[in-house]
């Protein structure tokens, strides 16, 4: 029975290990929404975060597919494929490395500025 224990205690340690370490770095990121990502968030976003959007974008594929003809009978297919594949696939492959979704947008939205300033200044000097 103590053996059978042992094993669970020592995954929630150490999974309360792990969570108690990022805490800081969660801190820090919540801080600073709109900054450029850190080293340890890009880390953690690539070892971690990516992995598991990964596998939901492929489980969410999957559930999709099986719940596909319950979609079709009430109507919402685009509503449930836009939850269960597009949004876990946006955020694994076209979210930028290390950023909280807000700070996504917001480099996203810079960017644009910058491209709609260099059109105007490429118009102007024409």
């Amino acid at each position: 029975m103590k053996r059978a224990k042992r094993p669970v205690v020592a995954s929630v340690l150490a999974s309360t290990m792990l969570f108690a370490a990022m805490a800081p770095v969660t801190a820090q990121a919540a801080e600073s929404k709109l900054d450029r990502p850190g080293e340890m968030a890009m880390i953690g976003d690539a070892v971690f975060a990516r992995p598991l959007l990964l596998v939901s974008t492929v489980v969410g594929a999957g559930l999709y597919v099986v719940t596909l003809p319950f979609s079709l009978l009430g109507g919402n297919p685009g509503e449930a494929g836009e939850v269960l594949v597009m949004n876990p696939g946006k955020n694994t492959f076209v979210r930028c490395l290390g950023c909280t979704p807000a700070q996504h947008e917001s480099l996203k939205a810079e960017k644009e500025m910058q491209k709609s300033a260099e059109q105007e200044a490429v118009a102007s000097a024409e």
